[in-house]
Parts: C-alpha cells; sequence; structure tokens
C-alpha cells in the first residue's frame, strides 16, 4: 500500500483537524456526514491519504489537514475480491493472516499486517466454511454459536483454514477489541 502524502503539513502546519464528518462502516464504505460516497475518484483519494497517527487514530491526510475517521466496528474490513481472495477495503490483497477472533455478536476478525480488521458480513458464509474444530472437521452451527454466546478472551477452539494458513481463532468481547488491537474507534480533539 503506498504511503499517504504528508508533505503539505511541512507548508501549512497549523491547519486544524477535522473530527466528526468521514467514517468507514462495517462493509467498508466510506461516508461523508453519514452518506456512502460513491464517487470513484474520491474513494480512491480516501483509500490512498488512509493511515493512523501513534495515539491509534485513524484518519485521511487531506493535504494540510487530517480528517479523523469514526469507524463503525474496526479500522480495516476485509471481502472477498472477485478473484475469491480477500482484500482490503481500501483494495490491497491480503497474502497475510496473522490471527483471527470470533467476537460475541458473530464477527469474523481477522489480523493483518495493517492491523485488525472485520470481514463483511457478506462473506461470512464463504469464510464460515473454512473454521474447524480441534480434530480437523468443520465447524458446525452449534459449535459457532457457542463460542459467540460465551466468549472465552483468548481461548482458542477454531481454526481458520485459509489459502494455506491455518490460523487459531480466539474468542473476544466485542467491547474489549479497541483496547485488545490498539485503535480508536471514535477519535476527538485533545481538550486543555
Amino acid at each position: 500500500m503506498p504511503a499517504p502524502d504528508f508533505s503539505a503539513m511541512l507548508r501549512w502546519p497549523n491547519v486544524p483537524a477535522c473530527y466528526g464528518w468521514l467514517s468507514l462502516d462495517r462493509r467498508g464504505h466510506w461516508r461523508l456526514r453519514g452518506e456512502v460516497l460513491g464517487h470513484a475518484g474520491l474513494n480512491e483519494f480516501l483509500n490512498r491519504q488512509y493511515a493512523h497517527d501513534a495515539d491509534g487514530c485513524y484518519l485521511v491526510q487531506n493535504g494540510p489537514q487530517r480528517v479523523f475517521v469514526e469507524l463503525e466496528y474496526t479500522p480495516w474490513v476485509l471481502r472477498l475480491g472477485a478473484t475469491g481472495c480477500l482484500e482490503t477495503h481500501t483494495g490491497e490483497d491480503v497474502n497475510e493472516i496473522r490471527g483471527a477472533t470470533l467476537d460475541n455478536e458473530g464477527n469474523l476478525l481477522i489480523e493483518i499486517p495493517e492491523g485488525i480488521a472485520l470481514l463483511c458480513d457478506r462473506d461470512l458464509p464463504a469464510l464460515r466454511d473454512c473454521l474447524r474444530l480441534p480434530d480437523g472437521e468443520p465447524a458446525d452451527d452449534a459449535s459457532v454459536l457457542e463460542i459467540i454466546a460465551q466468549p472465552v478472551p483468548g481461548l482458542t477452539v477454531l481454526t481458520l483454514d485459509w489459502a494455506g494458513q491455518h490460523v487459531p481463532v480466539a474468542s473476544i468481547p466485542r467491547s474489549e477489541v479497541p483496547g485488545r488491537y490498539g485503535f480508536v474507534p471514535s477519535p476527538r480533539p485533545a481538550t486543555g
């Protein structure tokens, strides 16, 4: 993924940051004041300029201005691309899976080099068949529902078998996801 261009900050270092305008929804769509952005060029710009600061706040660098992003859930969203491979909401192929968790709402979260990503709910059925029990058998609905109903943080019960990778799947309550993975879902300006 190309690095965002921060050069304008050198020329105009005191442009105030923007909060509450831009968001990323659970399906990886950019939203401006709640409305899905459909302009391809604008989406490409946002994807290219997407980054995070040292505090775990995600943002889009718009010239000298930082536009902080409200995250509906995680800072990254994964989808199955046209070729059946996983890709980020910014269009980058995912070649490495570092871990996976299943939250108490039934969401599958996948750790990629960029950070934690939510698998788009539309693609969950396709990867659901890749969840395996400790004996290697496909996970049935009952075992997945049991993990969702009573998550034990860190407990590994399933394995995600995807593209030749075998990744343990831990469970986690949704409320613990931002702290565990070090991101701020709703950035706010510093007070004082």
